[in-house]
């Protein structure tokens, strides 16, 4: 079976999404929920557990809904997801959790760009092992990486974060390659700056990504990553015009103009 053959395939049965109480990542789950997927989902925060009731009635169909609450930028949160989900077979999961912080790398906290790495980086790794592995045994699944825009550029005032979506943007191309005769694939969903609670949580409000009002629909920027991921395409870059045309436009530019370019949008204004 290769990826032409599963790109119309009918899927049904259980999908994981992390980051799922907010965001894209509730978005996320309410596409799977609309097209009658059972769902487990996981957050961090109490949100999670809220959202849970919505999300079983957002189809035609009401599903099954788990929600986990547990902190994957720590090991014991990992396992706590992982023993939750079991031997049960996931045939989707979109591994989305993550976290900024914006400022100047000298003056920003250590242990909270370390968390960041932790969230954002060593989670995906540590949940797409196990999870892939089951895929690729039962020879059927889909895998969503939520990288970013800004894995196309240095983030100035955004250091590790942009560093960080770089290693998921890699990470997620060295997997489709290796998986290129599996029935199992992998796919990046890169979003530009979106309308959700990011940039407030990053500390991220003063800036002119922070305050801009042009700033995608992560409902939008969900849809097409469902739908891309659904049909094995290897990325998607959601959702705007304008953002495709950054993702285009910074595959020509040098890196010390994308890195000017970023300092301008994410430089605090008392900067």
């Amino acid at each position: 079976m290769t990826h032409s053959d599963t790109e119309n395939a009918a899927w049904t049965g259980l999908a994981l999404v992390t980051g799922a109480s907010s965001g894209i990542g509730l978005e996320l789950a309410r596409q799977f929920a609309k097209h009658g997927y059972d769902l487990v989902i996981a957050a961090e925060d109490d949100g999670i557990e809220t959202v849970a009731p919505e999300l079983r009635t957002a189809g035609e169909r009401s599903v099954q809904v788990e929600a986990v609450r547990a902190d994957l930028a720590t090991p014991e949160g990992i396992q706590r997801l992982v023993t939750c989900v079991g031997d049960r077979p996931l045939v989707a999961a979109a591994l989305n959790a993550g976290i900024g912080a914006g400022g100047s790398f000298t003056e920003n906290d250590l242990a909270a760009e370390l968390r960041l790495i932790d969230l954002n980086v060593k989670s995906t790794v540590a949940l797409a092992k196990p999870l892939l592995r089951d895929m690729v045994a039962r020879e059927e699944g889909r895998m969503l990486i939520t990288s970013s825009i800004a894995s196309t550029l240095p983030g100035s005032y955004h250091a590790v974060y942009n560093a960080s979506k770089s290693f998921l943007q890699s990470f997620a191309e060295a997997l489709q390659d290796e998986l290129k005769d599996s029935p199992v694939t992998v796919t990046s969903l890169m979003p530009g700056p979106t309308d959700t609670q990011f940039f407030r949580r990053a500390g991220m409000e003063d800036t002119r990504v922070g305050q801009s009002d042009s700033k995608d629909d992560p409902a939008e920027v969900a849809r097409q990553g469902f739908e891309a991921m659904m049909a094995g395409r290897d990325r998607v870059v959601a959702e705007s015009l304008m953002t495709k045309a950054q993702e285009l436009a910074n595959k020509v530019v040098p890196d010390k103009l994308k890195a000017a370019a970023h300092r301008k949008m994410a430089e605090p204004k008392g900067g």
